[in-house]
């Protein structure tokens, strides 16, 4: 993997899997919770998404094509999936459907569900390990596409455990900010992987 690949596949992962906007709903999550709960909650939750993610990574592909899926299909998919993702970034849909689950499923253990599924691991980042995965055409590349992710999800925790520190530094207008320049990125990434799909099916250049 080449360093624009690397930027292009840490800059997506960053973007869907958005460790800034999951921060302060983590301390919603857990709000009245010892520290000590907080940071085991956190690590069960970062570990179960590591675990569903890699699953999808390694056989999302093949599973496509057992029921007839093809990946320029998946691409072009996976694009407009995330082209809504991302307008639900700039137009700020996305936290308020969050928060909205955060409230609805105010659970004494929120680690699985709904941290791990659907904040972390949701459609999104499913969608998008796939796609990544499914342009590597060697092990050397899978293996990158996994530690990237790894990578991403290690951020994920540590905004988890300082998340009062981040939502006081930035504010609310700073996260807000920073949550629609990252959605303006996505909707760039969605738009090339939609010409990746088409290309595949000999349709764009």
């Amino acid at each position: 993997m080449d360093s624009a690949s690397f930027v292009t596949t840490f800059v997506t992962l960053m973007i869907v899997m958005d460790p800034l906007a999951l921060a302060p709903l983590f301390l919603a999550l857990t709000r009245g919770m010892v520290t000590a709960r907080r940071r085991k909650i956190a690590i069960r939750a970062c570990l179960t998404s590591a675990a569903l993610l890699c699953v999808f990574a390694l056989m999302g592909e093949a599973v496509l094509g057992f029921i007839g899926i093809s990946m320029p299909a998946f691409r072009i998919a996976g694009g407009i999936l995330l082209f809504l993702t991302a307008l639900d970034m700039l137009f700020d849909r996305r936290t308020k459907r969050r928060e909205d689950q955060v409230d609805a499923d105010d659970h004494d253990d929120p680690s699985i569900f709904p941290l791990a599924i659907p904040l972390i691991a949701g459609p999104g980042a499913i969608a998008t390990v796939i796609l990544l995965a499914g342009q590597q055409s060697d092990a050397v590349g899978m293996t990158w596409v996994l530690g990237i992710m790894f990578l991403v999800l290690t951020l994920v925790f540590i905004s988890f455990l300082g998340a009062g520190l981040l939502e006081r530094a930035l504010g609310k207008t700073g996260i807000n900010v920073v949550t629609r320049v990252l959605g303006m990125l996505l909707a760039a990434l969605a738009v090339q992987f939609v010409l990746d799909g088409l290309r595949g099916f000999g349709l764009a250049g």
